[in-house]
């Protein structure tokens, strides 16, 4: 990769920064501050004997491998090592070391006693890291033609995104197809074309967008692209639950498919509408039928009215209060009525500052009538001054 002396070049899709130093050595230092499914090792400092050889590498974007220390050399977080491939070798960057390692192979459920990990050859060499810049330089040039050369054979695919081999001598590409694709004439013109080996790997929309990156709605970067390895199935029942708009365009993320944050407190409110009772007709009292309105499931709140198609009056009952009226009701016993208390008003519970922008907002009110004193003292004074030197003209 050609590369100008002195320039610092940000490659977010590896976690690193590159920098060619004015003497033409090539410095990649293991940037935290961006990098896709960053890792804080909460566990640093602690030693476990049995699972010291075992380090978390990353390669491009969300790619992450865990691979066993067997050439001797010190390795620790941060540093380029060579790794085994399937074909040849590879480049990465270790993120992760000690037994903070083995909590990672938990949550993808793998089991290191009966694991067979890829090995680390070496920490990674000058020669080793400038051929690895220069595949990652084709990296972009390689998908824009693979994508003409798709679109020439007529496939229903899309390739996302191209990772070359720390080698060179090989290319993952990644692709997403709605339906099955022959791409056997595909991988004969890429081999024909680029010269190098070929492996073709089908993702999904989510995935996809882990791999692009980005902002969400809320300001922060994509959950899946920030921490998420699992993508667990997202319904619309999850929405339902928690009483969301089923509007497509506000529960649709970045990928075209329901938010994966729709599914972080589905659990909760659906625990806590197990606790208020299934109203399935309108509770019966001495002066009407109150109907079943809205319900404020985490306050457990059930909102009645009399009026079947108005929300103007709501009447506030704890789901407790409910189920006593349904057992009365059963037993033929109509309550006096619901109206005890005024009908709920409308609250804001948080505090906007729409509303509280007004320009002398910051102004200090008790200082206000000195103000406006000191102002008519300063200009009484200047009228008396002027008028004095006019009588003194006059005079003489």
């Amino acid at each position: 990769m050609e590369q100008e002396k002195g320039t610092k070049i940000y490659d977010c899709s590896r976690g690193c920064d590159v920098e060619r130093t004015p003497q033409g050595a090539l410095n990649v230092n293991y940037n935290t501050s961006c990098c896709k499914l960053n890792d804080f090792n909460w566990m640093v400092g602690i030693s476990q004997e049995r699972y010291k050889d075992l380090f978390e590498v990353r390669f491009k974007n969300t790619r992450k491998i865990v691979f066993k220390n067997t050439s001797g050399q010190l390795v620790k977080s941060g540093d380029l090592v060579v790794v085994e491939a399937q074909n040849g070798h590879d480049v990465g960057i270790v993120t992760l070391e000690g037994p903070i390692v083995v909590r990672q192979l938990a949550r993808h459920k793998i089991d290191p006693a009966n694991y067979e990990f890829r090995k680390i050859y070496r920490r990674a060499k000058i020669l080793d890291i400038e051929r690895w810049q220069e595949a990652i330089a084709r990296e972009h040039k390689t998908m824009i033609r693979a994508r003409q050369i798709a679109a020439g054979l007529g496939l229903n695919m899309k390739i996302g995104d191209v990772e070359f081999q720390g080698d060179g001598t090989k290319a993952i590409f990644y692709y997403i197809a709605d339906e099955r694709v022959d791409f056997r004439q595909l991988i004969k013109d890429f081999a024909e074309e680029f010269r190098i080996k070929i492996e073709m790997k089908q993702i999904g929309a989510r995935q996809e967008a882990g791999l692009i990156g980005g902002l969400g709605v809320c300001g922060r970067p994509l959950c899946c692209s920030r921490f998420m390895a699992d993508f667990q199935s997202i319904t619309t029942q999850a929405a339902r639950c928690q009483d969301l708009s089923l509007n497509p365009q506000k529960l649709a993320g970045q990928c075209s498919k329901l938010k994966c944050c729709v599914n972080y407190e589905a659990s909760l409110y659906i625990d806590a509408q197990n606790h208020l009772p299934q109203v399935k007709g309108p509770l019966e009292f001495n002066d009407g039928q109150a109907y079943l309105m809205k319900s404020e499931v985490l306050k457990g709140l059930m909102y009645f009215s009399y009026d079947p198609n108005s929300m103007a009056n709501l009447y506030p009952l704890s789901g407790h209060a409910v189920k006593e009226i349904i057992a009365m009701n059963r037993k033929g016993i109509r309550p006096e009525s619901i109206q005890t208390d005024d009908p709920a008003e409308k609250q804001n519970e948080f505090i906007s500052a729409v509303g509280d922008d007004s320009i002398s907002r910051f102004d200090d009110n008790s200082r206000r009538p000195q103000r406006r004193n000191n102002r008519k003292k300063r200009y009484n004074n200047r009228n008396n001054s002027n008028n004095n030197s006019n009588n003194n003209g006059n005079k003489q």
